[in-house]
């Protein structure tokens, strides 16, 4: 092995829609200089909302891109191996409400690729008829514009019957309720109303819809409810606008807790102990839960810290983008239905033999650069102090996040 490549290493990044991207550095790398890289390679440079995270204890952590990433891979980051490279995920790390905060078309279908897995997981499960939208504008992000039946005839003979697949692009929950065959008949016409919607405006359409379901725009970390507790049965889910927890019941997430960000007093850890102190907390004790290490718990309350400032130096942005949205917004008014007539034409001929029918009708229910700036800004709300790191990413501090009177956040470090 040449004296050259001693001192690099190999980086795999898994992006958001399943590509890779394999990567040389110098051993003594940070993750910013991964993060370049990947921006070089795409070539897009309005890489703001996203961060790299590692795995640890089956879990994504976000890494402090001015770490060396020895900080984290420890002696396998040093070695040199082709076999053994160092794994990283791109993933959003800012999740927004409007897509017009992301310029960049590149940047958009990745972070729209990012929501597109998130939707995937979702368990909003009230809103099936949102999901059936959510498929459409995918398939036309996708696709672009449905094939012509002659077309559709030609793909269908290749793939298998169908010109695309239900797992794809519904939650499994939808694929079970539903089944296949169902969502293969009726999802098209949906698709084929958007005739004419280019695909970025598809993934803008895609973005402002999933952005409203409330386990989407989200990251999610786990915790435990006791020290000794086997499953990390508790769910942290980190949103734009504050903090919601859940507890895990056979499969199924239950909300506990919503907190805002003006609701939250103090977040503070103290090894893998993770304390979260509401406004007023008369009516909410303060809550205790174990995060899997202090390594887990001081970068979750980095991420935590990190967007609080986001979103409070975005809100006059996101607040005239929603102005100028309602004050455009377009006079025509279209109703897509999917109906199963067999199952209608049933219903009509039992309505129709029984003599006490009426007429009733049937009404489908409705479902219910700033950036850059924001994050570079020098005006933090929020100001985070340098803590030493001891052994393998494990903290020799405890540290603390806190809101006095006049709104500044702090998070300082205990020896």
């Amino acid at each position: 092995m040449s004296s050259m490549n001693k001192h690099r290493r190999d980086v795999c990044v898994f992006l958001p829609n399943k590509d890779q991207l394999n990567i040389v550095v110098g051993v003594k790398a940070r993750g910013q200089d991964v993060f370049s890289h990947v921006s070089d390679l795409l070539d897009v440079k309005e890489l703001h909302l996203f961060g790299l995270t590692m795995l640890r204890d089956d879990e994504h952590v976000f890494l402090d891109l001015e770490q060396k990433l020895t900080k984290y891979f420890g002696t396998k980051c040093r070695r040199n191996s082709n076999k053994d490279p160092v794994l990283l995920f791109m993933k959003v790390q800012y999740y927004i409400d409007h897509s017009h905060l992301i310029l960049n078309n590149r940047a958009k279908h990745i972070y729209y690729a990012d929501l597109r897995n998130r939707v995937l997981c979702s368990q909003c499960f009230n809103q099936e008829p949102l999901m059936f939208q959510l498929a459409a504008y995918a398939l036309q992000a996708d696709l672009g514009d449905l094939p012509l039946k002659e077309q559709r005839e030609v793909i269908m003979e290749n793939e298998a019957g169908h010109y695309f697949h239900p797992q794809d692009y519904f939650p499994h929950w939808v694929v079970k309720r539903r089944g296949r065959d169902y969502l293969l008949m009726h999802t098209p016409s949906l698709h084929g109303d958007l005739r004419g919607v280019s695909q970025p405006d598809a993934m803008s359409l895609f973005i402002k819809e999933a952005s409203s379901l409330q386990d989407v725009p989200v990251t999610l970390y786990r915790m435990r409810k006791a020290k000794k507790e086997k499953k990390r049965s508790v769910i942290l889910s980190l949103a734009l606008n504050g903090i919601r927890l859940y507890e895990e019941v056979d499969g199924i997430q239950h909300l506990l807790y919503n907190f805002s960000w003006s609701s939250i007093d103090r977040l503070t850890f103290q090894g893998r102990r993770f304390r979260i102190q509401a406004v007023g907390s008369l009516s909410v004790p303060e809550l205790l839960y174990y995060t899997a290490s202090a390594f887990h718990a001081k970068h979750m309350l980095k991420h935590v810290s990190d967007s609080h400032r986001f979103h409070m130096n975005t809100r006059a942005t996101r607040s005239k983008l929603r102005h100028l949205e309602d004050s455009q917004v377009c006079d025509l008014y279209r109703e897509a239905y999917i109906c199963d007539r067999g199952l209608l034409r049933s219903k009509l001929r039992c309505s129709q033999d029984s003599p006490a029918s009426s007429d009733t009708s049937d009404h489908a229910g409705q479902p219910c650069h700033p950036v850059e700036a924001a994050l570079n800004t020098d005006t933090r709300l929020w100001s985070v102090s340098e803590q030493e790191w001891s052994g393998e990413g494990q903290m020799a501090s405890n540290a603390s996040l806190h809101k006095p009177c006049h709104n500044i956040v702090s998070l300082e470090s205990a020896v």
